[in-house]
């Protein structure tokens, strides 16, 4: 149970990250993104469903990763930490653009910045939601199975509600800044779980 509560905290992390989709990411599709792929435009919500088709796509391909690597897979500790590693370089992804429409703030970056960041939170989601649902169905002791699986829903609501908060934000940071500082945070919480993983195992 000691194992399964301190997860519970680097999903929390994560997904405080992650769920900037629905913030700072949207801000930055709608006020900064050229809506506009190979001359076909479109509204800056599409970005919403890139996750979603990334997901579809990419699922079948970690699974089949998981299980081509066989004694050689990855602990569940490491998974995480490699899920961390990667929602934050989603957001460091997008620090270069940030800084060039910070001198001409008319400037509209290319789509393909939201395309590849989303990207990489996809690999990290599927690095870490997935094996969090199994490692705690797998740890918790039966007579705690419901609570502790009410916990996992538990980190990642808690994570939600940081996402608004960080969200608010957006208007006093320069998103580079913002983008910066996400990065930093899951970086430093990836290196603590690297620290972690030998007693956590």
């Amino acid at each position: 149970m000691w194992v399964v509560g301190i997860l519970m905290f680097f999903i929390m992390t994560f997904f405080f990250v992650f769920e900037q989709a629905g913030t700072t990411l949207n801000l930055f599709a709608d006020d900064h993104t050229r809506n506009s792929i190979f001359g076909f435009n479109f509204p800056s919500s599409w970005f919403q469903s890139v996750n979603s088709t990334w997901l579809l796509v990419l699922a079948p391909v970690i699974g089949f990763l998981w299980l081509a690597l066989k004694d050689r897979e990855p602990s569940s500790p490491a998974k995480f930490t490699l899920g961390l590693f990667l929602v934050g370089a989603g957001m460091l992804l997008l620090v270069p653009p940030s800084l060039a429409f910070t001198t001409n703030p008319a400037l509209k970056v290319s789509p393909w910045w939201l395309v590849g960041t989303y990207f990489l939170h996809t690999v990290g989601e599927l690095c870490l939601s997935p094996v969090g649902l199994s490692t705690t169905s797998k740890l918790a002791p039966p007579r705690y199975a419901g609570l502790m699986m009410g916990c996992f829903f538990f980190a990642i609501g808690a994570g939600n509600m940081l996402a608004g908060f960080a969200g608010g934000f957006s208007e006093k940071l320069a998103p580079a800044t913002l983008f910066g500082g996400l990065f930093a945070i899951t970086t430093v919480m990836a290196l603590i779980l690297v620290m972690l993983s030998g007693t956590i195992k």
